[in-house]
Parts: structure tokens; sequence; C-alpha cells
């Protein structure tokens, strides 16, 4: 058996972060993962999943030594970000109103993960386990992991990057509170007629928003909010068939596409009763998930990352104490970004005539607030 000082279990985007981190700080990593990033070939088509990464989110992953990779791979980034539910009353956000080039990147998640797994090669205390899978958990300190391999490995320190159904999760007997929002999300690569890369949108509707994501070379990701039922019958379409059903239901500023390829998945709200148990720690989507709205998923998992990253700086020993400062530092942010979600969700997701009246000044009224439409903004790219 091989004795480590933190087993990061899961090495998507989250938890390859949250080991390089590990690993600067001088500490051996040992991650577990059950499938490896496919490389990069630069005319390859681009993945389904995509997120718009914020320049808070840049920052820490150009501190972990990936963004360089990152954007000289493919990312798209976007200037322009426009919400509306009626065509004439728009809330409206432009990088100049920030004296900046851009508001973020669209990246595919594979490249962000692919690009901090380069780092594990720059890192000699860190150590791959992949493919494999956690089997069972002996939170006795130090742990002991047990992997589908048969392995066995120690570690002081087990993080759970291992996504919305965390085994470590449960294993650490770490409780949740979820419900399920009785909707489904449709993501559709397209080709676009009309030059758009500069700007993402979102219209509401009362079966659910319909968004546009940039992508590179006249390419966009559209993502379809709708009920489970409806998701299934347009997943059952050909490319032509979904291509009219997208005309017929997307506003006029998409215009014509071509339909690539798509996916979906359902929507569930998840949120770890506590961050953390003895010797465990909870990140990213193990320890919450969020609506996709706004597309600040994995942003609030970097943020988890850069916490953890920061109470543990300097430290010999990370002790329960300072697992529950981290928790300290992310709860309350992760909390009003998944109800805030929520109440915009709620709000916008019915037919009601005096509300529509009533939100759609509110999206005329903050497209001229001036000061707090900017602050809002800031919030949301993780400036301060």
């Amino acid at each position: 058996m091989t004795k480590f000082d933190v087993a990061v279990i899961g090495g998507g985007m989250v938890g390859a972060a949250v080991a390089v981190g590990f690993a600067k700080q001088g500490r051996s990593v040992v991650v577990v993962e059950g499938g490896a990033p496919s490389q990069f070939v630069p005319n390859q088509p681009m993945d389904i999943r995509v997120s718009a990464i914020s320049h808070h989110s840049v920052s820490i992953l150009d501190r972990l030594g990936a963004w360089k990779s990152i954007s000289e791979k493919r990312v798209c980034p976007y200037r322009r970000l426009e919400t509306w539910e009626n065509p004439h009353c728009r809330t409206r956000f432009h990088a100049e109103s920030l004296g900046m080039d851009q508001l973020g990147y669209i990246v595919e998640n594979r490249i962000v993960q692919l690009a901090l797994w380069e780092q594990f090669d720059h890192y000699p205390n860190i150590t791959l386990h992949c493919p494999d899978t956690l089997v069972t958990l002996d939170r006795q300190r130090p742990c002991t992991v047990t992997l589908a391999s048969g392995k066995t490995l120690i570690a002081d320190l087990v993080v759970g990057a291992d996504g919305a159904n965390s085994m470590v999760r449960a294993l650490a007997g770490i409780g949740i509170t979820a419900w399920d929002y009785r909707q489904h999300c449709m993501l559709i690569n397209v080709e676009t007629a009309l030059p758009q890369q500069d700007i993402t949108w979102q219209q509401f509707t009362p079966s659910g928003p319909r968004s546009f994501l940039p992508l590179c070379g006249h390419q966009g990701s559209l993502v379809w909010y709708d009920s489970p039922k409806r998701i299934g019958q347009l997943c059952s379409m050909t490319n032509e068939q979904l291509r009219q059903e997208i005309i017929t239901h997307f506003p006029d500023e998409l215009g014509d596409v071509n339909v690539l390829q798509f996916g979906s998945f359902p929507l569930t709200r998840r949120h770890a009763q506590t961050y953390s148990a003895p010797a465990c720690v909870l990140v990213g989507d193990a320890a919450h998930t969020i609506n996709p709205l706004a597309g600040q998923g994995v942003n609030i998992g970097f943020k988890d990352v850069e916490a953890l990253l920061d109470v543990t700086s300097g430290e010999t020993d990370i002790s329960q104490q300072l697992l529950e400062r981290y928790e300290r530092k992310r709860r309350l942010d992760n909390l009003v970004m998944q109800s805030g979600m929520d109440i915009f969700y709620k709000v916008f997701s019915n037919d009601l005539t005096g509300l529509k009246l009533i939100r759609n000044a509110a999206l005329k009224m903050a497209d001229n607030a001036g000061p707090i439409k900017t602050q809002v903004l800031r919030y949301a790219l993780g400036l301060k």
C-alpha cells in the first residue's frame, strides 16, 4: 500500500484543478479517475459539454499553469450578453462597460480537463490511477481507499471531486438536500448561418429558456430547457427534423442552422449538508449542483478549489478545523448562487399575464440600472 498526503477521487475539471493545486503546495497526491480525456486534434468536432469560463476562473486556471494550454487549443471569447422574454424588454451587458476585451470564454469541458492533466506531468508528486474507481473508504486517519482494480491506497485526506452522484459523499455519510426541477436540458451543437460568435443570449419561455453559446468557426451550442417528455421527443428526431423545430421555437436572432450533434440530461439541485467529514472534503458538483441557467456551475467549483487551497496553504496538517473554515468560505456563496438561479428560474417559468408584465418591466429597468447593473455583472464574472 502506498501512502499519500491527498487522494483526489475524480479527475474532471475541478478534481484535476485541486490535484494540481495540492501538488504545487508540495503534497503527495494520487488522482483516481474512471476515464482519461481524449487528446485534442484541431479539426475534431466540438464536444457537446461546454462551459462559460469567467475571468475569475481564468485567473485560477492561469495560476495552476493550465490557461495557456487551454487558450492555445480552442476557446471562443464573448463580449456581449443579452437576456429577454419580450424582445422589446431586454437586459444587455457589454465588456466595454467594464473596460474589458471580453466577458468570458466558452470552452469545451474536455479541453479544460486535458490542459489540467497536462500539468500532471510537471509534478512527480502526482500519481494517476486511470481507469479506476473508488469502491470502499475507511476514514480512520489515515484513510484507506480501496479501488475497483484491487489496489489499496492510504491518504491523510480524501477529496470528493467525483460529481453529483459522489461515492465519496455517500461513503463519508454526508447527506444532501435535493429536488428535481422536473425539466431536462438539451444541448445541441449547430453550425450557424449568421455570424454571432461574440454574443451569448437567452430567451425565457413558459416551458423553459432557450439559450445560445458561441463556439469557434460559425458554430454554437444551443441550450433547450423543457419537460422530460418534450426533450425525449426532440432527441428521437433526425437532424433535419430537429433543425425545423429549432427554427420554429428559437428566436429570430439565431437564424438558420445545421444540426451537428446533441444530447440531454435531467436538471436536479443538490447541496451537501456539510462539505466535510473527518479526513474527507467535497468540492464542485460533489458538494453542490446548480441550475445551469447562468453557466456558473464549473465557476463555483473552481472557487471551491481556490478556497480549499487558500485555507491549507502553508499548513503541514490539514485538520478538520481547516476543512470547516473552507466550508464557511464557500457555503453561503454557493447557496446564494443556487437560490438566485432558482428564483430567476421560477419567476420566468410560467405564463401568468400579470407576472409577465412585471418581469418584462424589471428586465427593461435592469438594462438602465447603471452602477447596479455593472455590479451584478462584476459579481457574475467573479470580479471584486
